[in-house]
């Protein structure tokens, strides 16, 4: 061995960064996602095998004394990152892109510090930290006995400069040229689908080529059809003609114009606006209470033990198959709900709103029609930034959270109670006839255990006896709080005469990821929906609630189309007759004559002819999919994904409707 290390130390060092590599690669897959592990480890070890080479010829270049510290601190620092990749994904069961990290690492250790240590402290965190501390410890041994600060000769650098050239050349080739996995590392990139398909080192490299290059960058896909139609169905010819929820907009000169937002415009200008319809109107001139509510989730809701919940659900519009995709935390829930917009910033996508014209959101349309506006949180009030994104949503009256004045009304616990909120803000606006009014919940929030969770104490009695393990008893009883607000809101609002003319919407932020320590399958998580989740649409499926005591001695409206939370902001635009252009909008007003599409980050999708999850397409029984249809869709779902991106990234309501 050591005459092998003075005789080629350069392709020693190539050989143990690549062994290193495949084992930290192996390690995060083991604990987190695991799998099926062909051909994922083909990709993973041509890979590493490129990055290895690639780190040796590179220090190779650098005085014998500076590359032997490099190396060690290029170890030391990829374990880090593996390390730190896992317990992001055991907390929240999915990968965060390199910036949500970063963006959410100063709130985690400010907000969550306890939990966090708890985390890592527990036999699962110890055990991953001896894991990624082996690699270091071990190379730091290995060159203090072998490595003497060896010359590489020239021809030893060119070797491994070619095996890097070609290791990572004929990996991308031949990625490239298969199909099922092209688009996965191209146009359906995602950080979480590269890493389960790549490994971590080229999903961070995928991550930074991304940042780097300028939204204006990207661009739409041509298709002759942006909507491509579905087998029609007998119909009698209808006797309304409704007219098209357009604006006064005129996008082909917008374009024409140019600029970074021509493509923009040009992608607006191409889209098939829907058609107004017999629910236009519905809730023009109510009241609206829009709530974003902590890791909550359909199967909280049980006629008995949350009555109230049920009858929001139950006795309104009635939304059978609907999905919260989760992609970005708590702030990427958010997003979806309130812009109607997929997070495709990760973390930074709702702190990439503040400044900007958000002309569409609930808060700024019923703003323009004279609505009183409040926005509330009962968390700490710069908690992902939402001391400067929440004044920017349109709500007249600002935004309150604990440190900006909720903590005049309700306790510091951990986490704070939803009910408590209700009680002292609803006296605030209760008068303020028409009010709009977006909560943002927290008592859902993880963990559940008695211990560290006020709300899952407060509770507990009541789930004491229900057939399920302490940890989900735990997620129930911190959201009884959350129906114990609601049943407090209802009853005020009947009290006050004025439940017959508001509208209460509510939907999670995202699935109920802190049931699981790990990753996997998912086992508490699958205790709760009754059913072993098997992929991301499963896992991802949840409650809309759309309410309103005018509906409620009416038959319920029954939506049992695909759902998800992009499309509350057009349906909702809808409803209450606001003017809007519905070309603005990827989701779609579920009452109007659009397509449903459901879509996640990972470029999943389900439609009314069937589901596309993992790159196989599955249709309904008894459909018939048109030639060319999935292709449509996946081009379509790409063409929304960039659209959202290019939205995220510039002011484009700005540049439509002024500053």
């Amino acid at each position: 061995m050591t005459n092998l290390f003075r005789k080629y130390p350069v392709c020693m060092h190539a050989l143990i960064f690549t062994c290193m590599l495949v084992y930290d690669e192996i390690v995060l897959r083991f604990l987190t996602t695991g799998g099926e592990w062909m051909p994922w480890i083909v990709f993973a070890g041509f890979f590493s095998l490129g990055y290895g080479a690639l780190a040796a010829f590179l220090t190779s270049l650098l005085p014998p004394k500076a590359g032997k510290a490099v190396r060690l601190i290029l170890v030391i620092i990829t374990s880090v990152l593996f390390l730190v990749n896992y317990f992001v994904y055991r907390q929240f069961k999915v990968f965060y892109d390199l910036v949500t990290m970063v963006v959410g690492a100063a709130d985690a250790l400010g907000q969550f510090q306890g939990n966090v240590w708890q985390m890592i402290l527990s036999f699962q965190g110890i055990a991953a930290i001896l894991l990624y501390t082996l690699p270091p410890l071990a190379y730091a041994a290995y060159i203090s006995v072998f490595d003497q600060n060896q010359k590489s000769k020239i021809s030893q650098k060119a070797v491994i400069a070619v095996v890097t050239a070609v290791s990572l050349a004929c990996t991308i080739l031949g990625i490239r040229q298969n199909a099922n996995y092209a688009p996965i590392y191209t146009t359906e990139y995602n950080y979480q689908n590269a890493i389960t398909n790549f490994g971590l080192m080229t999903a961070m490299r995928l991550d930074t080529l991304k940042h780097a290059l300028p939204s204006e960058s990207a661009d739409f896909e041509p298709s002759e059809t942006e909507e491509p139609e579905t087998p029609p169905e007998p119909t009698p010819t209808p006797e309304i003609v409704y007219p098209k929820n357009v604006m006064n907009i005129d996008f082909n000169a917008k374009a024409a114009a140019g600029g970074k937002l021509a493509k923009l415009d040009n992608y607006c200008a191409s889209q098939t606006p829907s058609s107004q319809n017999e629910y236009t109107g519905m809730f023009k001139g109510k009241n609206l209470i829009l709530m974003t509510c902590e890791a909550f989730t359909l199967e909280v809701i049980d006629p008995v033990l949350t009555p109230t919940l049920y009858r929001l659900l139950t006795k309104g519009m009635h939304f059978t198959d609907y999905y919260q995709p989760a992609s970005a935390g708590t702030t990427g829930g958010e997003y979806e709900v309130v812009f109607g917009a997929m997070p495709t910033a990760g973390g930074n996508s709702f702190k990439n709103m503040a400044g900007k014209n958000n002309y569409m959101t609930m808060g700024s349309q019923l703003n323009r029609l004279g609505y009183n506006g409040w926005a509330f949180h009962n968390n700490s009030y710069t908690f992902y930034s939402r001391h400067k994104t929440h004044k920017c949503l349109g709500y007249s009256n600002g935004f309150m959270a604990y440190g900006n004045g909720m903590e005049k009304y309700i306790k510091k616990t951990w986490p704070e109670s939803d009910l408590e909120m209700l009680q002292a803000t609803f006296p605030m606006y209760a008068d303020s006839i028409p009010f709009n009014v977006y909560y943002m919940t927290v008592s859902g929030h993880n963990g559940y255990s008695r211990g560290s969770n006020a709300m899952t104490k407060k509770n507990w009695d009541r789930v004491a006896d229900l057939p399920y393990s302490d940890i989900v008893k735990g997620y129930i009883a911190c959201n009884l709080e959350l129906e114990d607000a609601m049943t407090y809101l209802i009853t005020s609002l009947e009290e006050k005469g004025i439940a017959n003319d508001t509208v209460i919407v509510m939907s999670a932020d995202h699935f109920p990821y802190g049931l699981d320590d790990q990753g996997g399958n998912l086992q508490n998580l699958s205790e709760l929906y009754g059913f072993q989740v098997s992929n991301l649409l499963e896992r991802d499926h949840n409650a809309l609630i759309m309410w309103s005591g005018c509906l409620e001695d009416e038959e319920p409206i029954v939506v049992d189309t695909p759902v998800s939370s992009i499309d509350i902001l057009p349906t909702l635009s809808n409803l209450f007759g606001t003017e809007y252009d519905s070309r603005l909008f990827i989701g779609r007003d579920v009452f109007s004559d659009q397509q449903p599409l459901v879509f996640n980050m990972n470029y999943d999708w389900k439609t009314d002819l069937g589901t596309y999850v993992n790159g196989k397409f599955t249709a309904n029984e008894h459909v018939t999919v048109p030639e060319g249809y999935v292709d449509s869709i996946k081009a379509l779902v790409r063409n929304k994904i960039t659209f959202c991106e290019m939205y995220n990234q510039t002011d484009f309501f700005g540049h439509l409707f002024g500053q």
